[in-house]
């Protein structure tokens, strides 16, 4: 398969089997073979052997009627799983059993206002002196939630509404639990929310405490740090404005990546005695989708890319529609961006798109290319259970030698 000089490209998603008919709308891939879907329903699959086959697992504890839009996968056994919701209907689940049973961690505690749109989280082990124990495992977090009036936040005096943005530890080798304040400070324009379509409007870099966030038609950088009066844990912002329409309730950005390799890390400053992130934005080769869901063919101001910079540009050839997610293939340098009409690939870092189809020699269904929700390379999810695994000929990797 020739991916220059060709406007389309072939071979696909194989369609796997999963089990079940909810609208999957989460989905991680932890590795080894392992990855856990999430959906409408309460529904959570998980595989462990590559998408062969998917386990339907018990559903958490009053949780028949949740929308699952995010899920963490940390190996066969441990995992937490997000529900969108207007107040109390967003709530984090943990299992640590292979997802035999669930425990409540938390429920959003700005009810009846407030909306969690995604999480992202990774296990570290505790250091000697900590709660549970050197040697135990934790898990380490971040929820971001439209915006509301916080009253979860103490210090949050103001009447504005500002996104929520709340870390979390949640322990797998003991029962802590911590759901910190949100921060407050990090108000919304009017109008502005995020989207919870594929769970991937909020992104975290660690070691350095950096996130992105993409709500609107903007993207803002938040670098967590210490300021006077100390206990307000906040430190610098940039806002990056993003050419992509947001012209209803239906549209903006619902998408986010970033090649991690690429971004310039925030160089320290000293400001009145303490340590600030230098507030700038932060350059890294970054690729937003988004679009109108209610118009689903529509391609102007589908996507937007940095190019290394700290700022985007409208990807001069867009993809093919409205798109809610994208994701970035390290082995083959390819961005792959997918929604309801269709799939697009990348390889020049977001500046132009171009189409993926379905391949009738390989007897891949006309419609392999459509239908999706989220992605997890190489795992995508949709509709009416829909799961597919990215053929590993769809993309070749680049030649070095050249």
């Amino acid at each position: 398969m020739l991916l220059i000089g060709t406007a389309a490209a072939h071979a696909q998603w194989q369609i796997l089997d999963s089990g079940t008919t909810a609208d999957l709308r989460g989905i991680d891939n932890a590795g080894n073979g392992v990855a856990w879907a999430s959906g409408t329903n309460g529904t959570v699959v998980r595989t462990t052997d590559d998408g062969a086959t998917w386990t339907h697992c018990a559903t958490p504890p009053d949780a028949a009627n949740l929308d699952f839009r995010g899920i963490q996968a940390f190996d066969t056994q441990t995992a937490i799983v997000m529900s969108s919701g207007k107040g109390d209907l967003s709530r984090l689940y943990k299992t640590v059993d292979g997802c035999k049973s669930w425990k409540l961690l938390f429920t959003n505690p700005d009810a009846p206002e407030g909306f969690w749109d995604a999480v992202v989280a990774r296990v570290i082990e505790a250091s000697p002196g900590e709660q549970c124990g050197a040697g135990s495992k934790w898990i380490i977090g971040t929820i971001l939630g439209d915006p509301a009036v916080h009253k979860s936040n103490q210090w949050d005096t103001t009447k504005s509404p500002s996104f929520y943005l709340a870390n979390f530890i949640i322990g797998i080798t003991c029962s802590h639990e911590e759901l910190k304040p949100s921060v407050s400070s990090i108000f919304s324009l009017p109008g502005e929310t995020a989207f919870a379509a594929s769970n991937s409007v909020l992104a975290r870099l660690d070691p350095y405490t950096i996130y992105w966030m993409a709500v609107g038609k903007r993207q803002i950088q938040y670098s967590a740090g210490m300021t006077v009066p100390s206990h307000y844990e906040t430190a610098s912002f940039c806002d990056i404005g993003i050419p992509i329409s947001h012209h209803s309730e239906s549209s903006g950005l619902f998408s986010l990546a970033i090649r991690q390799d690429s971004v310039g890390l925030p160089k320290p400053t000293k400001i009145g005695g303490f340590d600030w992130k230098k507030p700038s934005c932060q350059k890294a080769d970054m690729v937003v989708v988004g679009g109108d869901y209610t118009a689903i063919n529509e391609r102007q101001d589908t996507a937007a890319y940095t190019g290394g910079s700290s700022k985007f540009k409208l990807s001069e050839t867009p993809p093919g529609g409205y798109r809610s997610a994208v994701a970035y293939d390290p082995a083959t340098k390819t961005w792959i961006t997918v929604g309801p009409n269709g799939t697009d690939i990348s390889t020049d870092d977001g500046r132009n798109w171009r189409a993926v189809h379905p391949n009738p020699a390989l007897n891949e269904p006309p419609d392999a290319d459509r239908n999706w929700n989220a992605l997890s390379l190489p795992f995508v999810v949709g509709p009416h259970g829909r799961i597919g695994k990215l053929d590993p000929d769809a993309i070749q990797k680049p030649d070095n030698s050249k």
